[in-house]
C-alpha cells in the first residue's frame, strides 16, 4: 500500500494504520455483523487505512492495485463498526478512497467484490456509483457455516464516480 497520508471525506479521515489501532480494529472485525462478512481478524493492519469517525477509529478500508497497463485498475475493501452503520460513514470512506484512487493514482476502473447476500454492503457501495457486472459463484469461503458462498462483482469507472 502506497498511501502514506491522510484523506479527508466529508466526515471520515483516512489515515495509515498507527500503534494501538491493532487491538480496536481486532474488536471491530469480531462484531458478529461484521464477521459473517469477514474471514477471520488479519496477523496485522499495516496495509490496511483507518477510518476515523470524530476522534474514534471505527473501522478499516483498504485497496489494491493491479498496474498491468492492459488490466489497470485498483479494488477496495472495508469494515465497519455495526453501531455505526447507516450513517453514510461507509459510504464516505469508500468515496472518499475512491476519489484517491481516480484522482491521484490514475486508475479508470475500480471493483469492489462484496458477498452477494450482504444487501447493505451493496448499497452503500451503490451510493458511490459501483454497478453490478456479475455473481462469482461459491466465490469465498465462509468461515462461519464452511459453506462457498457467491460474491457480488461490481465496478465503477472514473467518470461515474458520485
Amino acid at each position: 500500500m502506497s498511501l502514506r497520508k491522510r484523506l479527508n471525506g466529508d466526515r471520515v479521515l483516512l489515515r495509515p494504520t498507527a500503534d494501538g489501532d491493532a487491538e480496536i480494529l481486532h474488536r471491530v472485525v469480531r462484531e458478529p455483523e461484521v464477521a459473517a462478512w469477514w474471514s477471520p481478524p488479519p496477523d496485522s493492519y499495516q496495509d490496511k487505512l483507518a477510518i476515523v469517525f470524530e476522534d474514534e477509529v471505527v473501522g478499516a478500508i483498504q485497496f489494491s492495485e493491479e498496474n498491468d497497463p492492459q488490466f489497470r485498475r485498483a479494488g477496495i475493501d472495508i469494515f465497519l463498526t455495526t453501531r455505526l452503520r447507516g450513517r453514510g460513514l461507509g459510504t464516505d470512506a469508500v468515496r472518499t478512497l475512491a476519489r484517491w484512487l481516480v484522482e491521484e493514482r490514475g486508475h479508470h476502473r475500480l471493483t469492489i467484490d462484496p458477498a452477494a447476500a450482504n444487501t447493505s454492503a451493496i448499497r452503500c457501495y451503490q451510493k458511490v456509483g459501483f454497478k453490478p457486472v456479475g455473481v462469482m459463484r461459491a466465490y469465498w469461503h465462509n468461515e462461519q457455516t464452511g459453506a462457498w458462498e457467491d460474491g457480488l462483482l461490481m465496478d465503477l469507472l472514473a467518470d461515474e464516480l458520485i
